[in-house]
C-alpha cells in the first residue's frame, strides 16, 4: 500500500571513483611524440587529462547511498506497523504504527533537510534524479520539532482508525453502502447516507489540527503548503500541474456532461421531478454509491436495451463457486498471459482475502509490499461480484509494479507518477470484454450486436466516466484547505461547492459546518492524494490503446483484450521496470509512444455511447444551476 504515500524498494547506489583500465600502469605504449611536446604535457590545457572528480558530487552520491538504507530500514517498520493495525485494528497495534510513522516522518524530514547541502551540485544524473525525488518523497510532511511531530503521527493513526472502525447505530460502511448500493427506498438511502456521515463529524477539528501540522511540515522542506509539494509530484511546476488536471478534464468534460443529463432524466422519471429537478443537480443519495463518485449500481435505470445478453457477470461468478482465492487467481491468470511472472507463494500466505469475523479491520482494499523485497499482498474483504473482480485487478496492478521494480533503489520504487501506479491495473481491466468473460465461461453467449455493445459501454460509463469530476474535485477541496483559501469554518460549504461546480451533485438534506461530509470519504482522513485516481481514469485509455496497436488488435477499441499478448506484455513490464528513474514523460514514451498525457483515447473508447446519449439528450435541457 505504501501508506506513508511515500517511494518504495531500495536505493543501492555504489560510492563512485574513477575507473582506470586494466593493466594501463604496468604496460607503457611506444610514443613517436615530438620529444618538446611530450615535456608540454602536464600543461592544463592538454585535452586528454581526466578532470579531477568534484568532491561535492562525489558526497552526493554517497549521501544518497546512505539514505537509501536508511530510509528503507523506517520505511519498512512503518508499513509492517501499518499491515497489523489495517488487519487487526487494536489500541497496541495503533500506538505501533503510530510510533513507526513517527520515526519515519522524522527519518525523511532529516534526509530533505540534509540533502539541502547539495543545492546546485552538479552530480551524475543518476544521483540528481535520486536528490529531486528526495525532496519531494512525502506527502505527510511532518513539523521539525520532536512534540509536534508526534502529535502528527498520532493525529494520522487516529483519524484512519476513526474512519476504519466507524459505525452508525452498529452498521458498519459495508452495511450501510449495501442500502444505498441497492434498490431500497429513497427515504432508506437516504438514512444510510446520513447516518455514515455521522462517523465524520468527530474528526473536523482533528482534521483541521492535522492541516495546521502538515502545513509546518510542509514549509520547513521548502513549500509554501502541503497542496503544493503534493502539486510538485509531477516533474513540472506546481502551477502548471494544476492547469494539465483542468486541460484534461475540459477534454474528456463532454462525456460527462451527456451522461449526467441522461442520468438526471432517468431519476427523475423513478422519483419524481420534485425529488430530482431537470435543471439542478442530482441528490447525491440516488446514484448507487456513498459518495456519488461511480454510478455502475443505477445501471438497471439506464440499461439502453432490456433482453441483451447479460454483462453483470456476478450471478455466473456464484454459480461456478468462485470464492475469493479464485477470483484472485482469475485476475493473476490475466497477467501471466502477458508473459508476466505469477505471483509469489508468499502473496497466497499473507494476504488479507475475506473479512475476518474475530478482529475489526480496514476493508478498503489495498496493495502492499510491507518489506520492500517482492513481499507483494492485497488487503480486501472480497465480494463474489464483477465489481470485485475488476477492483482485484486494479490491486495486483499495483503489484506487478511493485514486483518489476523491487530491486532499483528506493526513491524509485513508485509509479512515474502515482497516476501510472493507480492506472496499469485499471488498464488490464480494460481487457476484460465479454469476450473473455465468455472464454472463462462467465457469460453464455457474447453478440455483436450493437445493442449489447451499448450496454456494455453504459455499464462501464457509469463507473468510468461519472467518476472524472469527482476525482478531480477531492484534490481541489485540499489545495484550498492547505493554502488557506478554504477556512475551517467553510470546510463543509466549499465542499459541497465544489460537488456542485464539477459533479453536478448536490446534498439530498441541509448540511451545515456542524458536519464534516469530506471526512466520509476515506482519502480524507487517510490523507491519500486523490489526483492520481483522475489521472488513472485518463491514462488507462491511453494506455490501452497503445497496447491494443502493439497486440495486432483491428476494430474498434472498445473490443479489444490484450490477454495472451506477449508483445503487449514485454510493453508494459518495460515501463513497469523503469519505476520513477525517469521523468513520467519518458515512461509514458516508453508505453504509449508520446510523452503528453492526452484523454483522446477515452473519448474514442466510448463513442458508442456517446453517440446514443446524444441522440438519448436530444430536448432535454442539460446542465445544472448551483
Amino acid at each position: 500500500m505504501r501508506s506513508l504515500a511515500i517511494p518504495t524498494t531500495a536505493i543501492l547506489l555504489a560510492t563512485a571513483g574513477l575507473v582506470a583500465c586494466s593493466g594501463a600502469a604496468d604496460k607503457p605504449t611506444e610514443s613517436k611524440a615530438d620529444p618538446a611536446k611530450v615535456e608540454d604535457s602536464s600543461d592544463s590545457t592538454n585535452t586528454d587529462k581526466v578532470a579531477a572528480p568534484d568532491p561535492k558530487a562525489l558526497e552526493a552520491k554517497a549521501f544518497v547511498a546512505r539514505i537509501d538504507k536508511e530510509l528503507k530500514a523506517v520505511w519498512i517498520a512503518a508499513e509492517t506497523a501499518g499491515w497489523a493495525n489495517s488487519t487487526d485494528i487494536t489500541p497496541e497495534h495503533e500506538k505501533a504504527q503510530s510510533e513507526a510513522i513517527e520515526k519515519a516522518m522524522a527519518a525523511i524530514g532529516h534526509a530533505i533537510a540534509e540533502s539541502k547541502k547539495f543545492a546546485g551540485v552538479k552530480a551524475d544524473p543518476d544521483t540528481m534524479r535520486q536528490l529531486e525525488l528526495l525532496r519531494r518523497a512525502t506527502t505527510e510532511p511532518a513539523p521539525d520539532n520532536d512534540a509536534k511531530r508526534r502529535e502528527f503521527a498520532a493525529l494520522t493513526t487516529e483519524l484512519q482508525g476513526m474512519y476504519g472502525t466507524g459505525e452508525f447505530k452498529g452498521k458498519s460502511l459495508g452495511a450501510l453502502s449495501e442500502v444505498v448500493d441497492g434498490d431500497a427506498s429513497y427515504k432508506k438511502k437516504l438514512a444510510a447516507w446520513k447516518g455514515w456521515r455521522s462517523v465524520a463529524v468527530p474528526m473536523r477539528p482533528k482534521y483541521q489540527r492535522f492541516v495546521e501540522l502538515s502545513n509546518e511540515g510542509a514549509r520547513s522542506i521548502g513549500y509554501s503548503d502541503t497542496g503544493e509539494l503534493w502539486r510538485s509530484q509531477y516533474d513540472m511546476e506546481p502551477e502548471a500541474f494544476a492547469s494539465e488536471m483542468e486541460r484534461l478534464w475540459q477534454q474528456v468534460k463532454p462525456l460527462y456532461d451527456e451522461l449526467h443529463c441522461h442520468a438526471r432524466a432517468k431519476l427523475s422519471e423513478k422519483y419524481g421531478a420534485e425529488k430530482v429537478p431537470l435543471d439542478k443537480p442530482i441528490p447525491a443519495h440516488l446514484l448507487g454509491n456513498m459518495w456519488a463518485q461511480e454510478w455502475g449500481n443505477i445501471y438497471p435505470d439506464l440499461e439502453p436495451h432490456a433482453g441483451q445478453p447479460s454483462i453483470d457477470v456476478t450471478k455466473a461468478l456464484q454459480s461456478a463457486g468462485y470464492d475469493s482465492t479464485k477470483m484472485v487467481k482469475t485476475a493473476e491468470n490475466f497477467f501471466v498471459s502477458l508473459g508476466m511472472d505469477p505471483l509469489p507463494s508468499t502473496f497466497w500466505e499473507r494476504s488479507m482475502l475475506e473479512q475476518p469475523k474475530d478482529r475489526k479491520v480496514v476493508c478498503h482494499a489495498s496493495a502492499w509490499d510491507p518489506g520492500f523485497n517482492n513481499d507483494l499482498r492485497i488487503k480486501m474483504c472480497i465480494k463474489i461480484d464483477k465489481e470485485d473482480l475488476v477492483t482485484i485487478h486494479h490491486e495486483l496492478g499495483h503489484n506487478y509494479y511493485y514486483h518489476y521494480y523491487y530491486q532499483k533503489p528506493v526513491l524509485y520504487q513508485q509509479g512515474a507518477h502515482d497516476g501510472f501506479h493507480e492506472g496499469i491495473g485499471d488498464t488490464l481491466a480494460l481487457s476484460v470484454t465479454p469476450q473473455y468473460l465468455h472464454q472463462l465461461g462467465l457469460l453464455k453467449e457474447v453478440s455483436d450486436d450493437p445493442k449489447a455493445v451499448l450496454n456494455t459501454q453504459m455499464k462501464d460509463g457509469l463507473d468510468k466516466i461519472a467518476f472524472l469530476p469527482f476525482g478531480l474535485l477531492i484534490d481541489r477541496w485540499r489545495w484550498g484547505v492547505f493554502s488557506g483559501d478554504i477556512k475551517p469554518k467553510d470546510y463543509n460549504k466549499a465542499w459541497w461547492e465544489l460537488r456542485e461546480k464539477y459533479q453536478g451533485v448536490r446534498a439530498p438534506i441541509e448540511r451545515s459546518e456542524q458536519d464534516f461530509d469530506p471526512g466520509a470519504k476515506y482519502h480524507i482522513p487517510g490523507n491519500t492524494p486523490y489526483s492520481r485516481y483522475f489521472l488513472a481514469r485518463i491514462l488507462q485509455f491511453q494506455f490501452h490503446k497503445a497496447l491494443c496497436e502493439t497486440s495486432g488488435h483491428k476494430g474498434p477499441l472498445h473490443t479489444c483484450s490484450i490477454y495472451g499478448s506477449k508483445e503487449a506484455g514485454e510493453k508494459m513490464k518495460n515501463m513497469l521496470a523503469m519505476g520513477a528513474s525517469k521523468p513520467w514523460p519518458e515512461a509514458l514514451e516508453a508505453i504509449a509512444g508520446t510523452r503528453e498525457m492526452d484523454g483522446g483515447a477515452m473519448i474514442e473508447y466510448f463513442e458508442p455511447l456517446m453517440t446514443y446519449l446524444k441522440k438519448e439528450n436530444e430536448g432535454r435541457t442539460c446542465g445544472w444551476s448551483q
